[in-house]
């Protein structure tokens, strides 16, 4: 397939490299910034875009991966008549029916760095609107994903909501635990197979079951011991005492 990247950030450049191993053809990458938009079209072979205008009507798809704000600022004068999808978990595709009369989204639900590993596991979330077009994206996504999946508007916003939860909310629960380690010299490595054996779990078991800790066993005298520590983070005493509340009502009848 021909394909045509806007955006030169994360995602533009993970599927992007993903499509071409793929034996899919970038035509062309379009981006705002010269030396990031050459760079990728290098990496992509493809022949680098900087203005609007200059984007061809010939690629069989146009993949836009740039900011959710971005997507509302999207330029009056771009007109396709070919499929044209965002790659936003949180962004109606209706936003891209003034481009063209074919379009719809294809979400990678993952977090992706431009140096994320080649083999990097990537669900995609499609849809469009005609059903041709949620066929092709299938089609599509499956020469770079094992898992492909029609997901509406609303459902899509849900996932999304769930990836912020599991992902950048506990990666900032990682990065205050990493602050405490470092102000208490000791070293958050120690707790990497820990992190592991947790996300492991999640394998093979509801996350409900795997619930483990002083909350989960009503232990109070070890959580104020817990507290009296983390006086000086209060950040992250805030956080302990919300979860160990959240933890106790929740299991209040399991607790052994």
């Amino acid at each position: 397939m021909n394909i045509t990247i806007i955006g030169t950030g994360n995602v533009a450049t993970v599927v992007g490299h993903k499509l071409l191993r793929a034996s899919h053809t970038i035509v062309q990458v379009h981006g705002r910034g010269n030396e990031k938009t050459s760079q990728l079209a290098r990496e992509l072979k493809a022949v680098p875009c900087y203005d609007w205008s200059d984007i061809s009507k010939d690629a069989d798809l146009y993949i836009i991966a740039i900011s959710d704000n971005g997507l509302y600022e999207l330029p009056d004068d771009f007109h396709c008549d070919n499929l044209v999808v965002h790659t936003a978990g949180s962004v109606s595709k209706e936003v891209l029916k003034k481009i063209s009369p074919r379009y719809g989204v294809f979400y990678p639900l993952q977090s992706l760095k431009k140096n994320s590993d080649a083999d990097i596991e990537i669900p995609l979330l499609v849809d469009a609107n005609s059903n041709a077009d949620i066929s092709m994206l299938i089609e599509l996504g499956t020469t770079i994903s094992e898992e492909v999946a029609i997901a509406n508007d609303n459902k899509r916003l849900h996932l999304h909501v769930g990836a912020v939860i599991v992902n950048n909310f506990t990666n900032h629960l990682f990065t205050l635990a990493d602050d405490y380690c470092k102000h208490q010299d000791i070293n958050f490595e120690l707790l990497l197979p820990l992190i592991r054996e947790t996300v492991g779990r999640l394998n093979t078991n509801a996350p409900s079951t795997m619930q483990t800790g002083p909350a989960m066993r009503r232990d109070v005298t070890t959580i104020e011991k817990h507290l009296k520590l983390l006086q000086h983070e209060p950040q992250l005493k805030k956080l302990y005492q919300v979860f160990s509340d959240e933890i106790m009502e929740r299991y209040q009848f399991d607790a052994s």
